[in-house]
């Protein structure tokens, strides 16, 4: 256990007295549950599809973990003027990448969304646009809100609709609705009036619909929502049977089967797993970390006056919660499948290492602070 003097007056004293400890702990253990996620769900899979080691999936993952706590901890040490410019620097690259994507990006299931880096695998650049979107979106809102600099407004859409029209080129839908929807989130805790608060609205149901007509991906999956009869519903129907076989304690670590017939066990459906080995009781734990993090992270911005902290920590907290329910709601078939992961505890090191970014940009603006001149402004 940490002991540091409040006395302290280095970088590690500051930052340990000044961070939301409670939110760190529940992110850590978020993480927690990844490691012993991937020990449970990876082995079975990279068996099924012949990979050189049972333990390639582990092995990767447990390195992404690492890297994100690290990248966690450090960015969480970050001054609010220092947050900013990380993701100004993380949004303009993270946007030429996507861009890159569309040119020579891998294309997996009819979808460019990867980059292949020579001994590094794949990455994913458009998981970190969510995040520095977020808080440049934020700080373009503020300065329009707060100084009427309209211009500040007109470059966030304008920033907007490049992402969404690289998202769409993509295709990547599902990430282009979560952008939307936290872009929407920010504008509406920004205080807009209800008339723009409707235009939103009815341009996100108006992008949804558009989307159904013209990606037939997307049609596929509604349909076989609507109607479990008219197309493959393979993994959502092995899900649900695996989370009844786990009923309230599990069949315990291990001795799960939903691992070893699911193709995206360790990845999409993870929370299937834990539910069959571990049951109702620790799935409910998982829920219950989210939740805590979100509704935490919300009533520590009851008290601050900073309207860019809060535009961007909310932010953050939507894209971090939203990224949760899509997935856990997938997997028990309450919304149609949509490929997310499920934060920290999926497979997948782009996700991981932009969540990790993410989360420790929010406990970066969060932080207590004396006066503004700790911000570095």
């Amino acid at each position: 256990m940490i002991q540091v003097s409040r006395a302290d007056t280095s970088t590690l004293g500051r930052w340990w007295w000044t961070v939301d400890r409670w939110t760190l702990a529940a992110l850590l253990a978020l993480i927690g549950f990844g490691y012993v996620m991937m020990l449970a769900a990876s082995p079975a899979v990279a068996e099924r599809i012949g990979a050189s080691s049972r333990n390639m999936f582990f092995l990767r993952q447990i390195f992404y973990l690492a890297m994100a706590a690290a990248v966690l901890v450090a960015v969480s040490m970050l001054s609010v003027k220092q947050v900013r410019l990380l993701a100004w620097v993380g949004l303009i690259g993270a946007v030429a990448m996507v861009a890159a994507t569309l040119v020579m990006g891998v294309e997996i299931k009819g979808a460019r969304r990867w980059l292949a880096l020579p001994g590094l695998g794949s990455l994913q650049p458009s998981e970190f646009l969510k995040p520095c979107f977020a808080v440049v979106a934020a700080w373009l809102i503020a300065e329009g809100k707060l100084n009427g600099r309209w211009g500040a407004t007109l470059l966030v859409l304008g920033i907007f609709a490049v992402i969404a029209g690289l998202l769409k080129g993509q295709p990547d839908i599902g990430m282009l609705l979560v952008v939307t929807a936290v872009f929407f989130a920010q504008f509406f805790v920004a205080g807009l009036n209800l008339f723009i608060v409707g235009f939103f609205g009815a341009a996100g149901v108006a992008l949804a619909g558009l989307a159904y007509m013209i990606f037939p991906h997307v049609q596929s999956r509604v349909h076989r929502f609507l109607d479990p009869a008219a197309g493959d519903n393979y993994q959502v129907t092995v899900a649900l049977e695996a989370f009844g076989h786990g009923g309230l304690l599990g069949r315990g670590p291990g001795e799960g089967r939903v691992k070893n017939v699911l193709p995206d066990a360790h990845a999409d459906f993870v929370f299937a797993v834990a539910g069959e080995e571990f049951g109702l009781v620790v799935c409910l734990l998982i829920l219950g970390l989210f939740a805590f993090v979100v509704v935490r992270g919300l009533i520590r911005l009851m008290g601050e006056m900073d309207l860019f902290i809060v535009l961007a920590s909310a932010g953050l907290l939507t894209q971090f919660g939203l990224q949760a329910f899509v997935n856990m709601a997938s997997s028990l078939h309450l919304i149609p499948t949509k490929g997310m992961t499920l934060p920290f505890v999926s497979y997948g090191g782009s996700s991981v290492l932009a969540i990790a970014l993410g989360m420790g940009m929010l406990l970066a603006l969060t932080r207590k602070r004396l006066s503004r001149a700790e911000d570095d402004r």
